[in-house]
């Protein structure tokens, strides 16, 4: 199994970005998908998580600004960034939940510039 994101990028304060992680293998089915983040010099922190039921949960730090939504029959998971801060810049990992197992993707580097 393979998680592969894509969307990071630079963009200013006050803009938006959308992220999209797909995860491919043998999958029967992904019961959590998420996303976390990592800033330099801090600790990896979640931002959202969503279930295959569609339940949400945020960071507070992102709420009202930051959608997470997946499609289950693409297995791919995403995350609508709006009204971006430089306090969001960090590389972004999603995460699935596979046959009990947590898989990760590789990051994708997001840039808010003041």
């Amino acid at each position: 199994v393979q998680l592969q994101a894509s969307g990071g990028g630079l963009v200013q304060a006050g803009g938006s970005l959308r992220l999209s992680c797909s995860a491919s293998g043998t999958i029967f089915s992904i019961n959590r998908m998420g996303w976390y983040r990592q800033a330099p010099g801090k600790q990896r922190e979640l931002v959202a998580v969503i279930t295959s039921g569609g339940n949400t949960n945020y960071a507070d730090s992102v709420k009202g600004r930051f959608t997470i939504s997946r499609d289950n029959a693409k297995n791919t998971v995403y995350l609508q960034m709006n009204s971006l801060k430089p306090e969001d810049t960090a590389v972004y990992y999603c995460t699935g939940k596979i046959s009990l197992i947590d898989y990760w993707g590789q990051g994708t580097l997001v840039t808010v510039s003041s």
